[in-house]
């Protein structure tokens, strides 16, 4: 039987630039935000909260929900690597509890290969995930049109 994973993610923009994760596999460099899956036993809040440390190395006050999105991996790009993959990812507006922490997180993801603010203006010109969130960023901020976006890459 195949599961659902369920994870969240943190949305934090500061000086009109988005933290992200900086990713690199075969395909090369791209962006993600920062968060990953939830543990048994833990609310989506704490498990971010956790992701964050081992990811950025702050941690985050979290705030309202941004969106939510599905990825069911045989319907996009990963497919090969990512066929029997599914996942339901909240992403939440956060901020940072110490900014002079942000750097080297306690456990990477596997592709990651650092962290990166990114100005918003920049953005559009990055290989940033899922990419149809792109249009939803502005030069100063964030804002969906609706929360629950669907099965998007």
């Amino acid at each position: 039987m195949r599961t659902i994973r369920t994870a969240a993610r943190a949305l934090i923009i500061q000086d009109d630039k988005v933290l992200t994760i900086k990713m690199q596999d075969t395909t090369g460099i791209f962006y993600i935000l920062p968060g990953g899956g939830q543990q048994h036993g833990e609310t989506l809040i704490e498990g971010l909260q956790r992701e964050c440390l081992e990811e950025i190395g702050s941690s985050v006050n979290v705030g309202d929900i941004a969106y939510v999105r599905e990825y069911i991996g045989k319907n996009h790009e990963f497919r090969q690597s990512h066929g029997n993959f599914h996942q339901l990812e909240s992403v939440f507006f956060c901020e940072l509890t110490a900014p002079e922490a942000v750097g080297q997180g306690t456990a990477l993801d596997n592709k990651q290969i650092g962290i990166e603010w990114i100005p918003l203006s920049e953005l559009p010109q990055r290989r940033f995930l899922p990419q149809a969130i792109k249009s939803a960023f502005s030069k100063t901020g964030f804002q969906s049109d609706t929360i629950y976006l669907g099965d998007i890459n």
